[in-house]
């Protein structure tokens, strides 16, 4: 039985991560520490109560001295590290929310794992306490790659481009050096890009859909070509579940869905959900009287190009071939379904993307 401690747990994939892991083991122990910036809510989160294993500690994890209380409160022994600023635009603009986030607060978390699981011990001559440290890291730390180069393998070099990537680059590095100095017991994953329940508007998939609701324009960076392997936030979470189950420490996968689509793609693909969806079900044209192109069938009016990003990264993709080989890991939900599947959640739950858009930036 094991007791996880959730960093994040109340942003878009620790979110998803935690109703997961409540609902295949229940009898484990989980604690989420969020600090509920403006991309948690808690509301994510809501109706998790009820289960006599879940705890909710709203605090942050640059906080050392409170990571160490929880993990000996708890008795925890794994930690799933969520945790970070993530949004590219937010670290150009500032970027010193996610040098102390991404990269303090990973050395935060592994100063205090060290010293609960390692060095507590080792003063009273005891081994080690069994322990693993799993970090979720991103494709983009790779940088970014051409149209005609392979999808990025575990071995591909780091090339940051942006405040983001290079702060997550810092704390991978952080966290395999914790490893091969330590000893510490880490794994790390990096991921493509996700899309599902939970997800904050200001990211592509739900900015689209709140602008079509709000017949908006939908913003395109530059020519809409930039290329991102697309994964279902549930097999994201079921490859953490391999890599905690199986995986050894010290070592790294890269999960992806080999769902390569251009961003204009993906918006396209979008408008044409919506204006399904508004010809289908005759409420949504009540509930929703302003968007107006939807109703006409016509979302795709709303595209408007818009000046790049400084820095933009042309292409992402993933291998996951060593994941599928090692672990047996694959991906269970296709593109085509997976997507109706998240416009579907946004159309029925409006109250939590509308609050969501109400809180501060």
């Amino acid at each position: 039985m094991a007791s996880l401690l959730v960093t994040g747990g109340a942003g878009f994939i620790g979110a998803n991560f935690v109703h997961y892991w409540l609902a295949q083991h229940p009898d484990d122990t989980l604690v989420v520490l969020d600090a509920l910036t403006y991309a948690g809510n808690r509301s994510s989160l809501a109706g998790l109560e009820q289960h006599a294993s879940f705890t909710f500690v709203h605090g942050n994890i640059c906080d050392t001295d409170r990571v160490i209380a929880l993990l000996q409160q708890h008795r925890i022994n794994t930690i799933v590290h969520f945790a970070a600023e993530s949004h590219v635009d937010r670290s150009i603009q500032g970027p010193d929310t996610f040098i102390r986030t991404n990269i303090n607060g990973t050395y935060s978390l592994l100063k205090a794992a060290r010293q609960v699981w390692i060095e507590a011990p080792a003063l009273q001559n005891e081994a080690p306490l069994p322990h693993r440290f799993h970090h979720v890291s991103t494709d983009e730390v790779f940088g970014s790659l051409a149209a005609d180069q392979p999808a990025f393998t575990e071995a591909t070099p780091y090339a940051p481009n942006s405040p983001y990537s290079a702060s997550k680059a810092a704390a991978d590095h952080l966290v395999r050096a914790y490893q091969q100095t330590y000893g510490l017991a880490t794994t790390i994953s990096r991921c493509s890009n996700n899309y599902g329940p939970y997800h904050y508007p200001e990211k592509l998939i739900p900015l689209t859909l709140t602008s079509i609701l709000h017949n908006k324009p939908i913003p395109v960076f530059g020519d809409g070509q930039q290329i991102r392997d697309w994964l279902y936030v549930l097999d994201h979470v079921r490859a953490i579940e391999a890599i905690l189950a199986q995986g050894t420490p010290g070592d790294t996968w890269n999960v992806g869905a080999r769902c390569e689509l251009t961003n204009l793609q993906l918006i396209h693909a979008l408008c044409q959900i919506m204006d399904q969806a508004f010809a289908t079900r005759p409420a949504l044209q009540q509930r929703f009287a302003q968007a107006t192109a939807a109703r006409a069938g016509n979302s795709a009016s709303l595209i408007r190009y818009v000046q790049d990003r400084p820095g933009h990264d042309r292409r992402y993709a993933m291998d996951p071939t060593k994941i599928e080989q090692q672990l047996g890991f694959a991906t269970s939900e296709p593109f085509d379904t997976g997507i109706v599947k998240t416009v579907d959640w946004f159309l029925d739950n409006e109250p939590w993307w509308r609050a969501a858009l109400s809180q501060p930036a």
